[in-house]
């Protein structure tokens, strides 16, 4: 696996989707073997999109995922598109038949967002106060997360850190309603400040149709209203860039 250093992000490119679903589960794998060693417990936000699709389904088909402590996890996600959870849109049905009902995960462990509710805000608040209960926060403080994995998509967009949303500048909360005026789902999503206080982030890119976007947002002047990915430069020395040969064809 090449190392390429393209002005400060440090992009990981390898040969493929499958290998980048394999490097992505052993990222996985490992901090999670530190953070239970450090302290009893590993706390990771996933996020949906087709580029995890094959890395959820090694985490639930091989001996490496299954071998993860998952009595010791405590999985949140990123962003949910507001739908039911059966629902083929939604990032957690997505995650619940690759992997979760396989790896005996206990059920009080999966933090799921009740984004399918017709009130936002309450779903919002619940979710808020979930996170405060297993990272046991004082007012003020934020979630370090283990591990945030997020993808990116072709407009630049991390979570449903949507351009010019104005979830964007939501800098008070730790989750946030996303309205959407197009026909397309509203949302919950984790705030910037939340995804900036963990401890690493790892963001998976495959296919060629990712390639252009990339190289916008890694080669251009940060943007972070255009781009909401730029909202992580500040921290970008806890962030790792998982590319596959497709989407680095112009980096």
């Amino acid at each position: 696996m090449d190392v390429i250093k393209c002005w400060k992000p440090e992009v990981f490119r390898v040969d493929s989707y499958e290998e980048l679903a394999s490097c992505a589960l052993s990222s996985f794998a490992a901090r999670s073997r530190v953070a239970i060693s450090e302290k009893g417990q590993f706390n990771v936000a996933i996020s949906g999109g087709h580029t995890p699709e094959r890395f959820f389904e090694l985490l639930g088909d091989t001996d490496e995922g299954r071998c993860i402590e998952w009595a010791k996890v405590q999985i949140f996600w990123v962003d949910e598109r507001c739908v039911p959870p059966e629902a083929g849109a939604s990032n957690y049905g997505l995650a619940a038949h690759a992997f979760l009902g396989k790896v005996g995960i206990p059920v009080e462990n999966v933090h799921r967002m009740a984004a399918e509710v017709s009130d936002y805000g309450k779903a919002v608040k619940e979710y808020e106060s979930t996170i405060r209960r297993v990272f046991e926060l004082k007012e003020g403080e934020l979630p370090a997360f283990d591990l945030i994995i997020l993808g990116m998509g072709d407009d630049g967009h991390i979570g449903s850190l949507l351009p010019n949303s104005a979830a964007l500048f939501d800098t008070q909360d730790m989750v946030s309603a996303v309205y959407l005026m197009s026909g397309d789902y509203n949302r919950i999503t984790l705030t910037h400040p939340v995804l900036c206080a963990a401890k690493h982030l790892l963001i998976l890119i495959s296919g060629s149709g990712k390639a252009k976007i990339l190289r916008e947002v890694l080669q251009g002047e940060p943007d972070e209203v255009k781009y909401p990915v730029h909202t992580l430069w500040p921290i970008l020395d806890k962030v790792t860039w998982l590319v596959d040969e497709d989407a680095a064809k112009y980096i």
